[in-house]
């Protein structure tokens, strides 16, 4: 009986590991081009090398859509699924993106500034899809989702305003946003990229309220368990659309990873923030093999308090501006794949006023 009980344990134990490791990706990118600013941009050809290796190794590109909708219902995602989103809505996402993403027959995601295309539609030379250009391509299946009126910073409150007024008169620049994009293509997803990936707490739950899925822009790939007011998507524009890296990144695993109280918090001060612990669920990784680094402080050590939560005294204080955390950890389950979290904050300076977008 129990060599029967412990059967059953490990039968159980494997479909339990092997359901919760399913897990999709999300790549961001804004320009295809070889003539705009390198942080935000890879060449066509280095572009055309991202979907070559998508289809050579046997992801399925599917509609964001496809992911969301899974995550809402709680039905297991095909392993190794990918989604493909463009911010900004550049034009040469038509002109250099899409002869290629033709070619692989591969879905996508346009994320739009409706205030910005409508200031640039009667420019002679403009930089920005139109509406018209934009409708046609939402015909041909393209999702056209919400990325802010404008491209304000959900995390920097205007001068004069409460948090609360901020988050009011963000709600109806967002809910005009999403019927102009309605009115013009047809489409109406509730779906929103922070602009510059920048939050807060009280910001998620403000598209929560507003019943928007929201996207960031700190790494890690999406299960079941993923928070959809910080859905993760992983930047694969230069410097990081090398394969060499990339190759990690699309057969990572969601680490279910939570953050309780004060220490969800993304805004601080310099010097301000000194540790942060984290709850997890553990089971197909070591907890030696759990390595966290920050950029700008590199490899963190980690101390484990029991099998579910474990905490990182930052060796340095974290530097002005965007900062990540990203923790990752080997599979048991599957070899050759890795766990991947991502946490953001963003750090003011020591006066408490903003850095440089």
């Amino acid at each position: 009986m129990k060599s029967l009980l412990q059967t059953l344990f490990s039968i159980s134990l494997f479909f339990s590991l092997a359901f919760s490791s399913h897990a999709a990706v999300i790549l961001q990118y804004h320009h295809v081009s070889d003539s705009t600013p390198p942080s935000t941009s890879i060449s066509p050809k280095q572009f055309e090398v991202h979907l070559q290796y998508l289809k050579d190794n046997n992801f399925k590109v599917v509609p964001l859509s496809e992911l969301i909708n899974g995550i809402k219902n709680q039905q297991a995602l095909p392993d190794k699924s990918v989604a493909i989103t463009f911010d900004d809505a550049y034009l040469d996402v038509l002109t250099q993106a899409k002869p290629i993403l033709d070619k692989f027959n591969f879905p996508y995601t346009i994320y739009v500034n409706p205030g910005i295309i409508d200031r640039n539609k009667n420019k002679e030379k403009s930089h920005y899809l139109s509406w018209i250009q934009l409708k046609a391509m939402a015909d041909e299946g393209v999702i056209i989702a919400n990325h802010g009126y404008e491209h304000d910073s959900m995390a920097r409150i205007s001068d004069g305003l409460t948090q609360q007024q901020w988050l009011d008169k963000q709600t109806e620049l967002l809910l005009k946003a999403e019927a102009i994009i309605k009115e013009n293509t047809g489409q109406s997803w509730r779906y929103y990229a922070y602009p510059y990936g920048e939050y807060d707490v009280a910001v998620q739950e403000w598209a929560r309220k507003n019943d928007f899925v929201a996207f960031s822009q700190q790494s890690g790939a999406i299960d079941l368990t993923t928070d959809l007011t910080s859905v993760p998507r992983f930047p694969a524009s230069k410097p990081y659309d090398k394969i060499s890296g990339l190759r990690d990144k699309l057969n990572s695993l969601a680490f279910n990873i939570s953050l309780k109280g004060e220490q969800a918090d993304t805004i601080f001060k310099h010097k301000e923030a000194k540790s942060i612990t984290f709850n997890i669920e553990t089971g197909d990784f070591y907890k030696s093999g759990l390595n966290c680094y920050i950029s700008g402080l590199g490899k963190q050590k980690i101390t484990w308090h029991d099998d579910s939560s474990f905490s990182i005294n930052f060796s340095k204080d974290l530097p002005v501006g965007r900062v990540r955390a990203n923790c990752t950890a080997a599979s048991i389950s599957k070899p050759g794949r890795y766990y991947w979290y991502s946490k953001p904050w963003f750090i003011l300076k020591p006066d408490g006023s903003w850095y440089h977008l």
